[in-house]
């Protein structure tokens, strides 16, 4: 792969650092890094964007590449589209075992210890469903996609457009209140998944007398 070296000798050459690429192309330092050491690949707008700034073509800057981007940007999204299912489907089993917990604690009166390899079985399960979260954190993070509209593209295998109000505001949220943010979001997922359960137990005790 060529194209990493000629992004870094095009803005060398330019006499800009890789903070004052990543203003103007709308992304992030790291992913300016990525690039130029060939761990990802600029997409089409992006491309657009460093030859406008370069001042040279497109074909000149991925020469001999379009193959192996091509191939490796279609890897990234079926993988990503592959982790969202398997995410999403161990947070269903999950659910249903809080469910399966509040019916045998609730429903059938079970003492707390012979509920514990269900208890054991939904950490697990949500432990495969943390895991496919984060393995598609990573490739959010690799390909610097941020708003849902972006994430959105990626996964049509549309152009991404990085220069938006909201890709702005999102960049100068700090770090630690992303963090924040997220776990409210689990707390509330857990939530909303213990009200269900609790109440598919007493839905259980009513049926079952």
């Amino acid at each position: 792969m060529e194209v990493g070296k000629r992004i870094r000798d095009e803005r060398k050459g330019a006499g800009m650092s890789q903070d004052d690429l990543a203003a103007r192309v709308y992304v992030s330092r790291q992913t300016i890094s990525s690039w130029e050491n060939d761990k990802t690949y600029p997409d089409v707008q992006s491309l657009i964007l460093l030859s406008e700034i370069f001042g040279v073509t497109v074909d000149s800057l991925i020469k001999g590449d379009v193959e192996t981007m091509t191939e490796t940007i279609d890897t990234e999204v079926r993988t990503m589209k592959r982790l969202s299912y398997v995410m999403l489907g161990f947070l269903v089993l999950m659910l249903l075992a809080v469910v399966w917990i509040c019916v045998q604690t609730f429903a059938w009166d079970w003492p707390i210890e012979q509920t514990v390899p269900t208890f054991v079985l939904a950490l697990v399960l949500w432990g495969i469903a943390m895991f496919a979260a984060c393995w598609i954190d990573r490739i959010k993070k690799r390909n610097d996609l941020i708003t849902y509209h972006e994430i959105l593209s990626f996964w049509n295998g549309e152009d991404i457009v990085r220069d938006t109000k909201k890709r702005r505001r999102e960049r100068l949220i700090p770090r630690w209140l992303k963090i924040v943010r997220t776990v409210g979001k689990t707390l509330i997922a857990a939530a909303i998944g213990a009200f269900l359960g609790y109440g598919g137990a007493m839905l259980a005790d009513m049926l079952l007398g």
